[in-house]
C-alpha cells in the first residue's frame, strides 16, 4: 500500500482523536463519569499514538546509510510495535485502574445528558474515521478473507488503525450503556464496570497488535505467492541447472530482500553467469518492483547439500568456512 494511502489513514484517525479527546475529557470533568474518564484516555492514547506512527512512517523513510545498508524500513514496524505497548500501558492499565477505585468509590454521574451528547457525537467522528480506515484496507485486502489478510498484510500503519478505530468505537458503546445504565438504575458502580470492560477491550487491542508488529519486527517472510512467483522465475531463466533455496525477508512494506542459492550449468563461463544473474535480477523486479535487493549465490547442489548438512550437524560458521561458494550480487534497484 502506497505511503501517501497510509498517511491520510493516519491524518483523519489523528483529527478525529484529538477533537474527540478534548470534548471527552470536559464531559468527563463535568460529570464525574469514570467511563467518560477512561474514554477520554484512550481518545487521547490513540492520538499519541497516530502521531507515533507518523513519526515511524518518516524515519523509515530515510535512505540506507553506511550504518543502515537495508535501509530504515524496520522502524516502521519498531515503532507500531510502541504504539501497542502504550495502548496497553497506558490505555488499558489506567482504565481499568479507574474503574476499580470508581466501584470501591462509586459516585453518581452529574449532568449525565452531557455524556450523551459527547458520545453520541463522539460516535459519529469515529465512525467516519473507521470508514477511512476500513475503505483503505479494502483496498489492500480486494476480497480476500478479512483476518488472513491482516495476518499477512506487511504495512501495519492501516491496520493499526482500523483496530485502534474498532476499539475506539466498542468503547464508545460500552460507555454509552455504563452511563446510561448508571444513570437510569441508580447504579453509579456500572460506570465503573464500564470503564474496565473498556480497559479490556484496549488489553485486547494491544495484545493482538503487539504480536503482529513483533512478527514483522523480527524478520517476515514475503508472502507465498510472491515467494513462489520469485521461485518459479528463478527456475524457469535458462542457464540455470536447479534452485538450491530461495530465502525472502522484509525490511518494510515496499522492500524485500531476496536471497537465492542457484545452480548454474556447469558449461557456463563466468561472463554467462553473470548475464543469466543480471537477466533474471531484472525479470524478478519487473514482476515484483518490492524486490529492492537481490543477491544470487552461485552453488552446486553437491555443496548446498554439505553447507546444509553441516549446518544440522551444528558445525556453526566455523564449519563452513572452507565451504564459502562464489557469490554473484546484484546492486539495489536504483
Amino acid at each position: 500500500m502506497a505511503a501517501s494511502t497510509s498517511k491520510n489513514v493516519i491524518f483523519a484517525a489523528l483529527a478525529g482523536n484529538l477533537a474527540i479527546a478534548c470534548t471527552k475529557l470536559v464531559a468527563a470533568l463535568l460529570t464525574g463519569s469514570a467511563a467518560m474518564m477512561s474514554e477520554a484516555i484512550h481518545s487521547a492514547v490513540d492520538t499519541g499514538n497516530q502521531i507515533i506512527l507518523l513519526i515511524g512512517l518518516k524515519r523509515a523513510a530515510r535512505p540506507a546509510s553506511e550504518s543502515h545498508p537495508f535501509g530504515h524500513g524496520l522502524q516502521l514496524y519498531f515503532y507500531t510495535f510502541v504504539v501497542a505497548v502504550l495502548i496497553f500501558g497506558v490505555g488499558a492499565v489506567i482504565s481499568i485502574t479507574h474503574g476499580v477505585e470508581r466501584i470501591q468509590n462509586p459516585e453518581p454521574i452529574e449532568n449525565p445528558w452531557i455524556n450523551y451528547v459527547v458520545l453520541g457525537l463522539s460516535v459519529l467522528f469515529e465512525g467516519a474515521s473507521w470508514l477511512v480506515a476500513l475503505k483503505a484496507f479494502n483496498a489492500e485486502r480486494a476480497g480476500r478473507p478479512f483476518f488472513s489478510v491482516i495476518r499477512s498484510s506487511k504495512d501495519p500503519t492501516v491496520f493499526t488503525v482500523l483496530f485502534e478505530d474498532t476499539a475506539a468505537l466498542l468503547g464508545l458503546v460500552v460507555a454509552l450503556v455504563g452511563v446510561a445504565c448508571s444513570h437510569m438504575l441508580d447504579m453509579p458502580v456500572l460506570d465503573g464496570v464500564a470503564s474496565i470492560v473498556i480497559g479490556v477491550i484496549l488489553a485486547l487491542t494491544a495484545a493482538f497488535l503487539a504480536i503482529e508488529s513483533q512478527s514483522l519486527l523480527t524478520g517476515e517472510a514475503a508472502d507465498p505467492e510472491t515467494r513462489r512467483g520469485i521461485e518459479g522465475i528463478a527456475r524457469a531463466e535458462p542457464g540455470v541447472e536447479g534452485l538450491n533455496d530461495a530465502r525472502t525477508m522484509h525490511f518494510g512494506p515496499n522492500e524485500i530482500l531476496v536471497a537465492l542459492s542457484l545452480d548454474f550449468r556447469d558449461d557456463l563461463t563466468a561472463a554467462q553467469v553473470e548475464d543469466t544473474v543480471a537477466r533474471l535480477e531484472a525479470r524478478i523486479r519487473a514482476a515484483y518492483p518490492q524486490a529492492g535487493r537481490i543477491y544470487v549465490e552461485a552453488q552446486s547442489l553437491a555443496s548446498h547439500a554439505a553447507v546444509r548438512a553441516a549446518v544440522v550437524a551444528g558445525g556453526g560458521a566455523g564449519a563452513l568456512v572452507d565451504q564459502v561458494p562464489e557469490v554473484v550480487s546484484s546492486q539495489p534497484a536504483p
